[in-house]
């Protein structure tokens, strides 16, 4: 009995401390932190959330709702913003109170950054990349672990993003497992439309869909064999871009942690940077940090990193040109 009145006190304080930071969130923001602690309030996972918010018919995936109260990604699209103020109600917070949060850190986050590629954009391209995946009856968890992931860009004389290659090592973590589905996000100003998919060892070139505004692409790579949990698989392909202008950076993002990544971006004789650093984001919405400075190889025009073991977030090389 005694255990079992300790146990309901500790239920009271937690309770207590979910609704207090709840009004503190709601009150300071910003707007992920009062989803999340919405959300919390409620005790409803994520899928719940999302069936609700099919009710009011509003299609939202789990993937989106879970960036959102991370703060990695905000509702920007009308659909989106509908999702929102459906969410007010859902969650049992006041009218316009989330929505409220959301458009002051619209203003608080201030321009799009001219470096690089804006939030806005991001945003933009994620929820592209959502509607592609599912005409491809894929996800971002498409059931495989990356151990390896060697990734080579090359430039090209007019400084634009040539084409890149990306050697992987997966491993299954269930089974059935018989395809990668490989995403590509050009610079601003290109041509998805016309970009070329190649598959170069132990994978197929199969569905290939696009979203010329944005410039993302997502493609096919069929594996011979459906994979087994534990199996691995080792496969190549290349993405022949140069369909945009003068490129200032490559990006990779990372949905969760860990496995072995290296980057290498190699330069036309013609045109060489001036300077070249890597750098790191926590997510899309966050300020760039871990800048180090990268030295150019004069003779084989390259520059690299390697991170031994990935974390969530974003990790790229820019460079300046003269």
């Amino acid at each position: 009995m005694r255990h079992g009145t300790q146990h309901a006190d500790v239920l009271t304080t937690e309770a207590d401390l979910t609704a207090e930071e709840l009004e503190t969130a709601l009150r300071c923001g910003p707007f992920h932190v009062a989803l999340r602690a919405a959300i919390a309030a409620r005790g409803l996972p994520l899928q719940r959330v999302q069936h609700h918010l099919s009710r009011y018919g509003v299609k939202v995936g789990v993937t989106s709702l879970s960036y959102w109260q991370q703060g990695a990604r905000r509702p920007q699209r009308p659909e989106s913003l509908r999702a929102v103020r459906a969410l007010e109600e859902i969650l049992h917070v006041p009218d316009e109170s989330l929505i409220r949060l959301l458009a002051e850190t619209e203003e608080r986050l201030g321009p799009e950054r001219p470096a690089g590629r804006s939030y806005r954009s991001l945003v933009e391209a994620s929820g592209v990349l959502e509607q592609l995946l599912a005409e491809l009856e894929s996800s971002l968890d498409d059931g495989l672990h990356t151990i390896g992931h060697h990734e080579r860009v090359w430039m090209g004389p007019g400084r634009e993003l040539l084409a890149r290659e990306s050697h992987h090592i997966v491993r299954a973590h269930k089974d059935g497992v018989d395809r990668y589905v490989a995403v590509h996000h050009g610079d601003p100003g290109c041509s998805p439309e016309r970009m070329t998919v190649r598959a170069l060892e132990n994978c197929r070139t199969g569905r290939v869909r696009w979203h010329h505004d944005t410039g993302v692409l997502v493609a096919e790579l069929l594996f011979d064999i459906r994979l087994r949990t534990g199996d691995t698989c080792l496969f190549r392909y290349r993405v022949e871009d140069g369909t945009a202008g003068v490129s200032h950076e490559y990006v990779r993002g990372f949905g969760c942690s860990g496995g072995q990544y290296a980057l290498q971006v190699d330069f036309d004789e013609r045109a060489l940077p001036v300077r070249c650093h890597r750098f790191t984001q926590h997510t899309a919405a966050a300020p760039r940090s871990g800048h180090h400075e990268l030295v150019l190889n004069r003779r084989h025009r390259s520059v690299h990193l390697v991170e031994p073991r990935v974390r969530s977030g974003i990790l790229g090389i820019g460079w300046d040109w003269e």
